[in-house]
């Protein structure tokens, strides 16, 4: 997957480059999630939208963009899991799970929330400071998905990059 975020309040740039991103994804099978704005999920294609806990809730988001994948930030809450799941969720989102640079003051979470979380029986994302030296104890512990900016796109080779967190997931490689 491929998390389009983008703060700032330029709408109209926005859209077209959430939009060039859903063709582009499209093209090779990578579904494109929107961070934080149903409107520009619908608008621009994407496969999805991922909520946080000042955005609509799941069932406001899924009247608007039907059944695109909706994800939600749960951070370091199985409560908040626990309810996005009953809403019709299609992952979860955890973190951070170690100090990041991109999110600096954001909550804590243990590898024990992901063992917790397993049994809501949805896929588990594992963000904050994940590195190639620390995602393998994630997915140990029950995430599906690791959430890897810095590591990827901060990289020379963000190709490169993005394989080496992929052969993570490889059971033959992981452990």
């Amino acid at each position: 997957m491929l998390q389009y975020r983008d703060k700032t309040l330029d709408a109209d740039r926005r859209l077209g480059e959430a939009s060039a991103l859903a063709v582009l994804c499209r093209e090779f099978a990578v579904p494109l999630i929107i961070n934080d704005d149903v409107a520009l999920a619908r608008a621009s294609g994407a496969a999805g939208v991922h909520l946080g806990e000042d955005d609509a809730g799941v069932a406001e988001a899924r009247a608007i963009v039907g059944d695109a994948i909706i994800g939600v930030s749960c951070y370091d809450s199985l409560q908040r899991a626990q309810g996005a799941a009953t809403a019709g969720a299609d992952y979860l989102a955890f973190g951070a799970f170690f100090p990041s640079v991109t999110k600096p003051g954001a909550r804590h979470a243990t590898p024990d929330l992901l063992r917790d979380a397993r049994r809501l029986g949805l896929p588990l994302v594992a963000i904050g400071g994940i590195t190639r030296e620390n995602g393998e104890s994630l997915i140990a512990a029950g995430a599906d998905y690791l959430a890897v900016v810095s590591g990827v796109f901060g990289a020379s080779d963000v190709r490169a990059a993005a394989q080496q967190y992929k052969k993570l997931f490889d059971t033959d490689q992981a452990g």
